[in-house]
């Protein structure tokens, strides 16, 4: 995008409200999928050890013609979502979603590219054979099961978050009233959302919730004080609240855990054997724990097997 004639603004903002900006400020629109792509060269970061991730031709034979037919997997990403997945200060595409799929790839001895989306546009571009696969921390539920593939590589609970020191006294119990921030298309969606309505129940007053496209938005709308606090994955809060220099921290204890699922077209051959049988072996030959133990995140969620859902 146009660099903007309003920067001085920019030095205002958080350090991590401005990671993946060129992604947030462009992120509005139908969730169709159509959010714009990044300018960073499609996999340019590089995961930890990279050179050390070999092919292994079993696995390689066991990925569908379509998709190699180019010698490279497009990944299909909404890049607000640090550290997960996001565009860093100099533009390029980082991440511990994108050090991974990197390694996946070379496991099936495949190039990589990762493309930008609204989070809710991905799904419905796997399905229409727009990506080849995901990886943006998508939780494994029921609901998307219904229509692709999950295989298993991480676990992340919900966290919340507030202003430092708690101002308005938020706890998980009783959000009712309180003005709430979260990304769209997220699991936390669905859990605002029961939250208020037991809230109501109880005769209390609905959560004021906020849905925002990028998660970036959803941490700048806590930071600016438009919101009272946010609920977003447990590693996304923990990198926010280490990001921001004191403004934020979280309240309680994560929740909900559940494993992150790699997306992938329902039914497509041997394709999901095949991306399961690379994070399995990148697991056991040690490039997992390097490339969790770069992002910080080895303690929170590290798995030692990975599934295919459902199991085929």
């Amino acid at each position: 995008m146009a660099r903007p004639t309003h920067l001085k603004a920019f030095a205002l903002l958080p350090a991590f409200a401005l990671v993946g900006m060129s992604v947030a400020c462009g992120a509005g629109g139908s969730g169709a999928g159509e959010a714009p792509k990044s300018s960073a060269p499609a996999g340019s970061s590089a995961p930890a050890d990279a050179g050390a991730v070999a092919k292994d031709e079993k696995l390689a034979a066991m990925v569908p013609e379509d998709i190699k037919k180019d010698g490279k997997i497009l990944v299909g990403q909404d890049q607000s979502y640090p550290p997960n997945e996001f565009v860093d200060d100099k533009g390029v595409v980082t991440g511990f979603d994108v050090d991974f799929g990197t390694a996946i790839a070379k496991k099936l001895g495949l190039e990589v590219g990762f493309e930008n989306s609204n989070f809710d546009g991905i799904i419905p571009g796997i399905g229409a054979g727009k990506y080849e696969l995901s990886l943006s921390s998508f939780s494994i539920t029921a609901e998307r099961l219904q229509t692709v593939d999950m295989v298993s590589y991480y676990k992340a609970g919900t966290s919340l978050a507030v202003l430092k020191g708690n101002p308005d006294k938020l706890n998980l119990d009783d959000l009712c009233g309180k003005k709430i921030a979260v990304q769209k298309g997220t699991t936390q969606v669905a859990d605002i959302e029961a939250r208020s309505k037991k809230c109501t129940e109880a005769g209390k007053p609905a959560v004021e919730e906020t849905q925002l496209q990028a998660q970036t938005d959803v941490n700048l709308a806590l930071t600016s004080k438009k919101v009272q606090g946010e609920l977003a994955d447990s590693p996304v809060i923990d990198y926010a609240v280490k990001q921001t220099n004191g403004q934020l921290e979280a309240v309680g204890a994560p929740y909900d855990t559940a494993p992150y699922g790699v997306v992938l077209k329902k039914a497509n051959g041997d394709y999901a054997k095949a991306v399961q049988g690379a994070i399995q072996a990148l697991i056991d030959d040690g490039t997992y724990k390097k490339i969790l133990d770069k992002w910080g995140l080895s303690q929170a969620g590290a798995v030692t097997k990975s599934e295919i859902n459902p199991a085929s």
